[in-house]
């Protein structure tokens, strides 16, 4: 039964936009599809306890090269998105192999990643003459308005057909994981790494894999974002910020649940447009507030999430009447 009705969403999530045209709504709903990837490719490392503030700056990473790399060298997003994502990945393996190396783990690893986000943005706010700094970077429009060359659409049916493939794309990788060897070994790292390594498990390779994939997915979403929207900034790419949502989103919507990192952009989103639209510009900042609070009041009374306490209570009620 369970199976027929995800089948049964899937199939409505998928004929949606096409008998459902209005702009907004789509709009807020790719939005939603598109950080719900940023958030599952966070929560496949946070989940074996690898918890990394860095991930802004991947984001960031895929963002601005494929942008740079459109606007400077022409470059097609179809070459310019498979760019960055080897550029995160040199940086993922350059930050994580002498971490992992040398046995850095828990807060300090936190903290070393913390300092990737907040490099990245400065790096962008520092070299503002190309990057835009502070006021942000546009993508140059192609001439000719939608093209798969440019992967630039106007329609928000084609960007949502899109946004709906990367995302389910994501929680198969996600499930994918979840049912490999490297689940696993990540596992019992987390548990212990003397044991683990004693097994015969290769610590610093497996750590690597599992940092190395979350990078790239995270790029790749920067990418998919910057190509949506046409306007990227250091606030909404890069930075501790963006790292710190991504903390949110996938502890509040349910961190060891696939779907979780999708509730809990559901979550943030619809949270950031309410107060944006109710309160204008005086809201801003206010959605980091509110973060913070819920945060922490899900981490003492929902330590498993939203949708990791609920899930629970459904499937026990079955099977208490079986």
């Amino acid at each position: 039964m369970t199976r027929t009705v995800r089948w049964i969403a899937a199939v409505a999530l998928l004929a949606l936009p096409f008998v459902y045209h209005e702009a907004y709504p789509l709009h807020i709903l790719v939005l939603i599809l598109i950080w719900s990837f940023v958030y599952t490719s966070w929560s496949i490392m946070g989940c074996f306890g690898l918890v990394s503030f860095g991930h802004g700056g991947f984001l960031g990473i895929g963002a601005y090269i494929t942008a740079l790399s459109w606007n400077y060298l022409h470059l097609t997003p179809w070459l310019g998105i498979p760019l960055s994502m080897l550029a995160a990945a040199a940086v993922a393996v350059l930050i994580g192999y002498p971490c992992f190396r040398l046995r850095i783990t828990g807060h300090y690893f936190a903290l070393l990643t913390l300092a990737l986000s907040a490099i990245v943005l400065q790096v962008v706010t520092a070299t503002r003459d190309i990057t835009g700094g502070s006021l942000g970077y546009t993508p140059e429009r192609y001439q000719g308005g939608s093209s798969i060359y440019a992967l630039q659409f106007l329609d928000k049916q084609t960007w949502y057909l899109i946004a709906f493939g990367v995302w389910i794309a994501g929680l198969l990788i996600r499930y994918a994981i979840d049912r490999s060897m490297l689940r696993y070994a990540l596992e019992a790292i987390a548990e212990d790494e003397d044991a683990a390594s004693a097994a015969g498990v290769h610590v610093t390779a497996e750590k690597l894999k599992i940092t190395v994939l979350s990078a790239v997915m995270t790029a790749f979403a920067g990418a998919l974002y910057c190509q949506y929207q046409l306007f990227i900034s250091p606030d909404t790419v890069s930075g501790i910020g963006v790292s710190l949502q991504m903390v949110f989103a996938a502890v509040v919507g349910g961190l060891y649940v696939p779907l979780g990192p999708t509730v809990g952009a559901a979550i943030t989103i619809l949270l950031t447009e309410t107060l944006r639209i109710s309160f204008g510009t005086a809201a801003i900042g206010w959605d980091n507030i509110v973060y913070g609070a819920v945060l922490v009041s899900f981490i003492i009374f929902l330590p498993q999430g939203l949708l990791g306490s609920l899930l629970p209570r459904f499937t026990a009620a079955p099977a208490r009447a079986a």
